[in-house]
């Protein structure tokens, strides 16, 4: 049997009643989300406990916890592919997901050569949030414009996207807005709806469902720790913005990304734009921090990663539609990109595989 305490149950009883009404229960196992205090009443209960992360990682229990660092990172590396330079964060006070994942985000940051800004809250609502919201006004008009801002989930990008229309800050062209969760629900109550870095939720419930069955019987004794890994970006309107000056490179870029499967030259390219060849890819270079074709790779491999989630194709069928002609190098070059062969990548992040 399972069973979901609901949230009032907390308020009414405290964490004392919880833990009575487990005792009650007869439970053999609990997923919690619990804070630092009153941690010594989950020890006297004697049975295996996983503990959701909220303010830090436990040291006695075993944790489900994330790579935050690496979602903080990945959000860097995507809007660079964007041309910005000027980098922004929006966090949850004193909590380690939301500490984590700015970290990871600034440091990519630093190594990019960008500038980063960094405001955090606590997470408010109803009047609380009514009060308080005058910090985040000022903060976000503060800001120079374009910039790349990323939230540490959808709800705090929700906030943002929520100010920005109060102040008539537009988004994408000056605020490009990305979270965390993919919550379709938080993301499409925006205007635009808000892009989102997609976790592998499902396959993480699939797995403290394993090792609570091999803690029950014993398989398995002492700490471990269940970590939720980032996927991929989910784009939305948010973060359709390019902070690119030159619009000739614009011009360039849209062509690729609507054209990436297609064979596409420098040639091609240039008779786009009145740019020679070399100039053209100069100003690629200095624009985005890539060559052309880097970026018309990294355009085919993004979207056949999101292929071998979403469908159950063949790499052959899928490598083709892409853009890549000879498959024996697809693997090869989405290793490159991604550190795993596509094969793997399917396997470790294809929620239907996980059952």
């Amino acid at each position: 049997m399972f069973y979901r305490l609901p949230e009032y149950y907390k308020t009414l009883y405290g964490k004392e009643g919880i833990v009575r009404w487990v005792k009650e229960w007869n439970a053999d196992a609990i997923v919690a989300q619990w804070g630092n205090e009153g941690v010594n009443l989950l020890k006297n209960l004697k049975i295996p406990i996983i503990l959701q992360n909220y303010e830090k990682r436990s040291d006695y229990f075993s944790n489900l916890t994330g790579d935050y660092k690496a979602a903080g990172k990945m959000a860097a590396n995507f809007f660079a592919q964007k041309g910005f330079r000027k980098f922004a964060f929006y966090g949850n006070k004193g909590v380690i997901w939301s500490l984590e994942r700015a970290e990871g985000y600034r440091r990519e940051v630093e190594k990019i050569g960008g500038d980063y800004y960094y405001f955090e809250t606590e997470n408010l609502s109803g009047e609380q949030w009514s009060k308080s919201h005058i910090h985040l006004d000022d903060w976000l008009l503060s800001l120079p414009k374009p910039i790349a801002l990323f939230a540490c989930d959808d709800y705090f990008a929700l906030q943002v996207s929520e100010i920005c229309k109060i102040n008539n800050i537009r988004i994408p062209d000056e605020i490009s807005l990305l979270g965390v969760d993919n919550d379709e629900l938080i993301c499409n109550l925006s205007d635009p709806p808000i892009s989102s870095i997609v976790l592998e939720l499902e396959k993480g419930g699939y797995e403290t469902g394993r090792l609570i069955d091999k803690l029950v019987k014993k398989e398995k004794v002492g700490q471990f720790n269940i970590v939720i890994n980032p996927v991929r970006v989910e784009t939305r309107h948010s973060t359709e913005k390019y902070d690119i000056s030159s619009k000739y490179i614009l011009e360039v870029v849209k062509y690729i990304e609507e054209n990436f499967a297609s064979d596409i030259s420098i040639d091609k390219l240039c008779h786009l734009v009145p740019l020679s060849r070399r100039n053209l890819e100069v100003k690629f270079k200095n624009d985005l921090g890539t060559s052309i074709y880097q970026f018309i790779l990294n355009c085919r491999i993004e979207h056949l990663a999101y292929l071998l989630l979403t469908t159950d194709r063949s790499l052959f069928d899928l490598a083709y539609e892409v853009g890549f002609k000879d498959c024996k190098n697809v693997s090869r070059v989405f290793k490159k990109f991604k550190n795993i062969s596509p094969n793997e990548y399917r396997k470790q992040y294809k929620v239907d595989n996980q059952m």
